[in-house]
């Protein structure tokens, strides 16, 4: 006999499955592969490996054993018992309520503009490396990547605008891009391996000795490298597959073993030609590249940038959704869930992520340096990814309804320890700043802003709801 909580979450979960039947049914098994080989595999991670040196290959496999499996198991679990538009959002709101569920869809929105509004950065790094001695002026140029974020952030409009039917080819194709770019990069390290011409031991067994800057990139490589697997979970509603829940989770075990060689092979062929002092933690790869393959190093670049534009293209899809399924709970204005008449994708979202990622990309290109503006936008990123996820590994934990395996429990507890760990520690800059204090101290207020912020305005937007259900 069910109990009044559980038919309240059937009804619930059927109200989400009757707004995602107006949604296009675009993803087969090998798109979701593609989305997440292409939403998880950032190309600076093996940059930041590399600074451990040798012993990088003992945190990856630390990473995977300790938050890239659990994830794993956890995100399949959660998929299959709930398969519906919004991932995250969905499990947080059905598990523990609509404002839990609404600090995890707003701080997944604010990692995703995080990324998108780094491209103006990462563009212009990577161009100058394909233009060589003569472009060093274009990475540090505040008025081209302000030119670039714009142009990028237009076309990212537009091809989010016409939606999955134009947008799988495009993550098809970055998925493969970044499949050939590491490939590039292992091929023309391997003759040094074998040769042992190499600026520092590629592989070692032994752990680097216990400081804070190593538990640093251990979560890095955990929370931060490995996180993703969820993504294809917010497109739920439109997979073809009759039993979405089921194709989510192959896609997660598939993907997993071919994303794992990458990080490893990729942080060794950044070890083969550069020591850990040396690494460009913003682009190894074309710092590789330039090293071992100048005469790849045009094609490379703009292999690259095609890369990073794809992978907006993903992180700006899966930002507008979230806006829209909060918008079905009433929780934003109902024009952020109104669906273009022909492509059946929320325009009023992508416009509002459009011009967030425009003004968060601004702030960071205005900000300082250009290395220490990444380095803050991606320790904010990771941070806003981790809350979420935290609240994720819990549900299995904590949450009511719940019935999980002991396997997926323990999941549950590694995952959520490494979560809390990267958080804890990512207020703390892996590269030189001019003010350690004043990078953390931005790093905690714009975090903790955001949080305060955000349930500001849902007890707000609720009281408005029920003075108008009262009247």
């Amino acid at each position: 006999m069910q109990t009044e909580r559980e038919r309240q979450f059937l009804a619930a979960e059927h109200q989400v499955e009757l707004h995602s039947a107006h949604l296009k049914k675009e993803l087969r098994l090998g798109d979701l592969v593609a989305i997440q080989i292409l939403n998880i595999v950032g190309l600076a991670w093996i940059g930041i490996a590399a600074k451990l040196g040798p012993s990088h290959l003992m945190f990856w496999l630390s990473a995977m054993l300790l938050f890239y499996i659990p994830s794993g198991i956890v995100v399949a679990h959660l998929s299959t018992e709930m398969p519906l538009e919004g991932g995250i959002y969905q499990w947080a709101k059905l598990r523990y309520g609509p404002l839990v569920g609404f600090l995890a869809a707003m701080n997944i929105w604010l990692n995703c503009v995080t990324l998108i509004s780094k491209i103006g950065i990462q563009s212009a790094g990577s161009i100058s490396y394909a233009i060589g001695s003569g472009g060093e002026w274009l990475a540090g140029s505040k008025i081209a990547i302000t030119g670039l974020t714009i142009v990028i952030i237009f076309g990212l409009t537009l091809v989010s605008v016409r939606g999955l039917s134009l947008g799988k080819w495009i993550n098809n194709i970055g998925g493969m891009g970044v499949v050939f770019l590491f490939a590039a990069v292992i091929v023309v390290a391997i003759p040094r391996w074998f040769h042992a011409d190499v600026a520092i031991a590629p592989v070692s067994f032994a752990f680097p000795a216990l400081s804070l800057l190593n538990l640093n990139l251990l979560g890095k490589m955990g929370m931060g490298a490995f996180s993703g697997c969820d993504g294809v979970a917010i497109f739920a509603g439109e997979c073809k597959d009759r039993d979405p829940g089921a194709m989510l989770s192959r896609s997660v075990w598939i993907a997993g073993p071919l994303i794992s060689g990458i990080f490893i092979l990729g942080t060794a062929s950044v070890l083969t030609f550069n020591k850990p002092e040396n690494v460009d933690v913003m682009l190894p790869i074309m710092q590789v590249l330039s090293l071992g393959a100048p005469s790849l190093k045009a094609l490379a670049s703009l292999l690259l940038v095609v890369t990073l534009l794809t992978g907006c293209s993903l992180s700006f899809s899966m930002t507008a959704r979230l806006p829209m399924v909060a918008g079905w709970d009433h929780l934003l204005p109902a024009w952020y869930s109104k669906l273009h008449p022909r492509f059946r994708t929320p325009t009023g979202s992508i416009l509002v992520v459009a011009a967030a990622s425009f003004l968060f990309g601004m702030m960071a290109n205005l900000s300082g340096g250009n290395q220490e503006a990444y380095q803050l936008l991606d320790n904010a990123s990771g941070m806003f990814f981790a809350l979420p996820y935290m609240i994720m590994f819990s549900i299995p934990l904590l949450a009511p309804g719940e019935k999980p395996s002991l396997r997926v429990r323990v999941a549950g507890v590694s995952g959520f320890m490494m979560a809390l760990l990267y958080v804890l520690l990512s207020v703390i800059p892996v590269i030189d700043v001019s003010s350690s204090l004043g990078f953390t101290l931005k790093m905690i207020g714009v975090v903790l802003g955001f949080q305060i912020a955000g349930v500001a305005y849902f007890v707000t937007r609720r009281r408005k709801l029920l003075a108008q259900s009262s009247q």
